[in-house]
């Protein structure tokens, strides 16, 4: 019999092992964020257990950071790393156990399905074959990763490109919520299919700026939600600065440099099981012009994808009251323009669920594949001078 081992060693690898004496009490502790008391994302691999029935208890799920997600969430479990599927899980309040009986000697778990460093630089080295992308290095994170930007437009169309719409799609500021990585493969592959006519007329009247991950150093270290030095990205957008989140100085300079219309944020949320997005009503500089932009595109968006909803969601902000840190927010006042936050679930999508693999990857890409649509239904009314 093959004994059992507990690995991390790999790109976003987070778990510490508290007992593997058997299989049928393996104890395990989800770790913070290496500078950060956020813990929640987990991956590992276990190896030695096929054929026996295993259980898995997470010791201090109820001391994680948002306890109540692990209500009504079942792990990911994957024996190739390609195909992954959710397993019986339990939380009573503090413990959370998952149980299987793994069919081979190697099984990875993870809160949600990884979306690895190698695959974002695949993402970036096949969107860069198109003749419609440039490849923009903005800089380096603390960690000396490259912070990329993808620049895409038709080079030729009935607007001129420096009339052009300035559509924005950043993704994964809090690297744990891969989904929004999948989110944005998605939304890439249909953008570039030449083949696509909401592709070809979008690419004709708009310049797209795409940051497919925010946060590569937290990804690969296999945190939550912050970067190598504990930062939350989320919540620097009022004054980052190169020695603590330049993530967000390199792309928030790019986007005065520039300039933007249209803004999208995606995130994944722990608790709520379902698809839906966040706008600026709080700023102080949301107005009528602003409220009809979002109304337009929430409309459209559930008229053309059933796995988006518009009723539920968090409570809206109250005028005034938003939080100026926040990237929605901080875009939204500053270029007076559409500005979302969307939100995935890290469970599944309540009112169209999935047994086997609850909300996934592949679900992710088809929801950033249909945010084209509402972007279609809103471009030509996001600037008057346009």
């Amino acid at each position: 019999m093959t004994a059992l081992h507990i690995s991390t060693a790999f790109d976003s690898g987070a778990i510490e092992v508290v007992s593997l004496i058997d299989t049928s009490d393996i104890q395990l502790n989800i770790r913070p964020d290496n500078a950060s008391g956020f813990a929640q994302w987990f991956h590992f691999c276990l190896q030695g257990a096929a054929g026996e029935a295993t259980r898995l208890r997470f010791l201090n799920a109820g001391q994680c950071a948002y306890a109540k997600g692990w209500v009504d969430y079942r792990v990911v479990a994957s024996y190739d790393r390609q195909n992954w599927f959710r397993i019986p899980t339990q939380f009573d309040g503090q413990v959370m156990t998952a149980e299987i009986t793994p069919e081979t000697n190697s099984v990875f778990f993870a809160y949600f399905e990884p979306y690895s460093h190698e695959r974002h630089l695949d993402l970036i080295g096949s969107a860069a074959t198109s003749e419609n992308v440039q490849v923009q290095p903005l800089g380096q994170t603390l960690d000396g990763r490259d912070m990329t930007l993808l620049r895409i437009t038709a080079p030729d169309g009935v607007t001129p490109v420096a009339q052009r719409q300035k559509i924005w799609l950043i993704a994964r500021q809090h690297p744990g919520e891969a989904m929004a990585e999948w989110f944005v493969e998605g939304f890439l592959e249909r953008l570039l299919d030449a083949d696509d006519p909401v592709s070809r007329v979008l690419l004709s009247r708009c310049v797209f700026h795409v940051v497919p991950n925010m946060n590569p150093d937290g990804a690969v270290r296999g945190n939550l939600r912050t970067n190598a030095a504990g930062a939350n990205l989320n919540r620097e957008w009022l004054e980052p600065s190169l020695a603590q989140s330049p993530e967000v100085f390199l792309v928030r300079q790019k986007m005065l440099e520039v300039g933007v219309d249209l803004n999208l944020d995606a995130h994944g949320d722990e608790v709520l099981p379902y698809n839906f997005c966040v706008g600026s009503e709080g700023n102080p500089g949301y107005t009528p012009r602003i409220a009809a932009l979002e109304n337009c595109f929430k409309s459209a968006w559930l008229s053309t994808c059933p796995d988006f909803q518009t009723t539920q969601g968090y409570a809206r902000t109250q005028p005034g009251a938003a939080n100026p840190t926040l990237a929605t927010s901080w875009i939204a006042q500053n270029f007076d323009c559409l500005a979302f936050t969307i939100e995935m679930p890290f469970k599944d999508n309540a009112d169209l669920p999935d047994a086997l693999t609850g909300w996934s990857g592949e679900r992710a890409k088809k929801l950033g594949a249909s945010v084209l649509l509402p972007i279609l239904a809103v471009v030509d009314q996001l600037r008057a001078t346009a």
